[in-house]
């Protein structure tokens, strides 16, 4: 059988990239090919935050929230042995999640450490999903654009920048990379707009690859958290801290609703800290609604048809809400944006009926540009 690479951000903590790893895997194996995710060890710079920015985050905050930002630092600083034991703790689960579900090679590759036989081991080489093109994650890394594999063999599945302009310091690499792409899409809008940009190329905007898995197949790799009781709950899950604005609007929400909180991120409960990616899964399908500023969480909310509710992550550049923006544009779901909800009704009255046709569409234009890209005319197991 022939083999195909995926190449994509490599990490044991964020659920959205573990579960969108192993959607492209399982959507390029359902086009008749072996696949394997390629390690890549990125060398990354750290970032510089100039005090005038630093002054202008807290200049920003009310008392309040000056107030638990500081008591979050001391609880920190106090519980240092509790927070590394849950992070280890954490990422255990996520690589075994990874072990049990996919198929990642046993050597690593990096910039300046390519086998040179590497290029002739695959049929094909695909970046994506996730922001792979970021040049924050990736510090200008040509790897994550396949330079190293022949140009007929490069394909990008629904890759994000995560930015809304790549700096100029990046311009003329990712130009030329992008450029040199033989097969180009990307997951959001703001990317289309930046590849025209650089390169007057039109691309297709393709949904992220956990949207082309059914919500029968996702309930078959996810599995009932431990902690989980009969109780009904209101799920948040948040890759910041939540913002004092957001935490009352949900602790009203919970109130009225008679809901239990269950916080995915806060690591001071360390029983719910060490959920995995199959965990995630049920959390959200068993969800009375479901709080986050995650991409991948308004994802599976649809898919699994749990109410939502999402929030537009502080301090963050629009550019880093334009997918979820187009997401949400795309199932003419933007009801579920915090601001448009005015009354208790309307956070549990929510019309899924329109979205299997949506999805069906988005599927079929995915699959279109994958047996194009790959060569081949065969639609996806169902």
């Amino acid at each position: 059988m022939k083999k195909i690479a995926i190449v994509t951000l490599n990490g044991y903590f964020n659920y959205g990239n573990r579960l969108q790893n192993y959607a492209a895997q399982e959507v390029l194996k359902s086009c008749g090919f072996n696949v394997e995710t390629l390690i890549v060890d990125i060398k990354k710079g750290e970032k510089q935050v100039s005090k005038s920015n630093k002054f202008g985050a807290v200049k920003d905050k009310s008392i309040k929230e000056i107030l638990r930002k500081v008591e979050t630092k001391l609880w920190s600083s106090f519980n240092k042995d509790h927070i590394n034991k849950s992070k280890l703790s954490r990422t255990e689960i996520f690589k075994k999640f990874t072990k049990n579900y996919i198929n990642e090679t046993d050597f690593i590759i990096s910039d300046d450490k390519i086998p040179e036989s590497l290029g002739n081991e695959y049929e094909y080489f695909v970046t994506g999903s996730d922001q792979v093109w970021n040049p924050d994650y990736i510090s200008g890394s040509s790897t994550y654009f396949l330079t190293f594999a022949p140009k007929e063999k490069r394909i990008a599945f629904s890759p994000s920048f995560g930015v809304s302009q790549i700096p100029p310091e990046h311009q003329r690499n990712y130009k030329q990379w992008l450029s040199e792409m033989e097969h180009l899409s990307v997951r959001e809008d703001a990317g289309a707009e930046i590849i025209k940009e650089l390169t007057n190329k039109d691309v297709l905007v393709l949904s992220d690859p956990t949207m082309m898995l059914t919500k029968e197949q996702w309930l078959s790799v996810s599995k009932k958290a431990s902690n989980v009781k009969k109780e009904k709950y209101l799920l948040t899950y948040f890759l910041g801290n939540i913002p004092m604005e957001y935490q009352n609007k949900i602790n009203k929400i919970a109130r009225n609703n008679n809901l239990k909180i269950i916080n995915l991120s806060n690591i001071r409960d360390r029983e719910t800290y060490q959920t995995g990616p199959s965990e995630f899964i049920e959390y959200i399908n068993s969800a009375s609604v479901f709080c986050t500023d995650s991409f991948h969480g308004a994802v599976f909310s649809i898919l699994l048809e749990t109410p939502f509710i999402v929030f537009q992550r502080k301090g963050n550049s629009p550019s880093m809400y334009s997918r979820i923006d187009t997401l949400l544009n795309k199932f003419h779901l933007n009801s579920r944006k915090f601001n448009n909800i005015t009354n208790n009704e309307q956070i549990f009255d929510i019309d899924f009926s329109h979205v299997p046709e949506i999805l069906e569409l988005e599927r079929k234009k995915t699959l279109d540009y994958l047996t194009k890209a790959l060569g081949i005319e065969k639609k996806m197991k169902h």
